[in-house]
């Protein structure tokens, strides 16, 4: 009998969730170690190159760590349901004139889920990730938190996670930092892991290549939506462009038009083809609508609630009121403008460090 009980650690070969595992091992939990392959990189196109989680030589990394200190292995294949899911909706959106975030799709709907079921299968009471993020119940709901190194706080991608998951959920990296975790690879014994380069492209498209990719994917996409018009927010046509689906929110370098002064591109019309330029002030907005919202630290948001929020991974958050509107919606009022807002991303509210609540931003 283990100390703490079974676990299912996911394991990508990577030195965060190896490290979990061993953690978790020497800790006194009985380990179950787990690789998800995601994506076959024959069907990437051109590129070869395989990167992140989901190549052999990752595979053959968490196998052998989990053999060398004597817990079980498995590899398991969820290359259909991944496909079906996480790369028809990044197909889609971009299709729709928005940028999708695969990332959190697919910790929502695949990984958790998929990690959930092997572990009521294989009487797992826990399922764990090399995360950082923190997490504790409170008030009978899982609250997840930021990890303390805030340079690697992975929260933001966490927000979809429902309550039964994030009950079951242990992020052992949450408390460290970057740092401590490379040491403590040198001192497993694995120097070569502790070097060994992060990854932050997305999965399925290796070269950082997503154009490449979606005309790889939609049959006859370049032909339909080459020859669209750039215009500015007055309307007047500046140029054409090679597609409406191409182009991304805040996007400057590779626009091939040049208006004497750096311009970005501010909104994004599919019906028309359409792709709006403008100087960056013309990024700023000072409010969003956020759909699909799912509630983590409470059941849900107190009318007026402030909040700080986050539109992308990287960001710092701003300071908002939050208000409940038809069809489900939030609407989100930022004391100050914010640049950037990009409909399809994930808009995360926090109070202090804990995630609130999480959805998509709306057009």
């Amino acid at each position: 009998m283990s100390k703490h009980g079974k676990v299912l650690v996911a394991m990508s070969g990577g030195i965060d969730s190896t490290v979990t595992a061993l953690m978790l091992h020497e800790q006194g939990y009985e380990v179950v170690g787990i690789t998800m392959k995601t994506w076959d990189y024959a069907s990437a196109g051109p590129s070869k190159k395989e990167t992140g989680c989901c190549n052999l030589d990752s595979f053959n990394d968490a196998r052998a760590a989990a053999v060398h200190h004597g817990f079980p292995h498995f590899i398991l294949d969820i290359r259909e349901e991944f496909g079906d899911f996480v790369i028809n909706n990044f197909v889609d959106e971009y299709i729709a004139g928005r940028t999708p975030n695969p990332c959190v799709l697919c910790n929502t709907h695949i990984k958790w889920r998929a990690l959930m079921k092997r572990a009521d299968a294989m009487d797992c009471e826990f399922i764990a990730t090399g995360h950082y993020a923190r997490l504790r119940m409170e008030n009978g709901r899982g609250v997840i938190s930021k990890g303390l190194d805030e340079t690697k706080d992975q929260s933001y991608v966490l927000w979809g996670l429902d309550q039964d998951v994030v009950k079951r959920t242990l992020l052992p990296l949450g408390t460290y930092r970057k740092t401590e975790i490379r040491q403590m690879a040198m001192d497993f014994g694995y120097p070569e892991l502790a070097k060994k380069a992060e990854s932050y492209e997305i999965c399925f498209v290796p070269d950082n290549d997503y154009r490449g990719f979606l005309k790889r994917k939609v049959d006859g996409l370049e032909e339909r939506v080459n020859g669209g018009n750039f215009v500015l927010a007055n309307g007047t046509v500046v140029g054409q462009h090679r597609g409406y689906p191409f182009y991304t929110i805040g996007q400057r370098k590779g626009l091939e038009i040049a208006l004497g002064r750096p311009i970005f591109v501010t909104e994004i019309i599919p019906e028309t083809n359409t792709v709006v330029l403008g100087d960056e002030h013309e990024l700023n907005r000072s409010e969003m609508n956020v759909g699909g919202l799912n509630y983590v630290k409470y059941d849900h948001l107190p009318e007026g609630f402030e909040s700080t929020v986050k539109i992308r991974y990287k960001d710092k958050g701003a300071l908002a009121n939050v208000y409940n509107g038809a069809d489900g919606l939030v609407k989100v009022d930022f004391y100050e403008q914010v640049k950037g807002i990009a409909p399809g991303q994930s808009a995360v509210f926090y109070e202090g460090d804990d995630v609130i609540a999480g959805g998509i931003i709306r057009r």
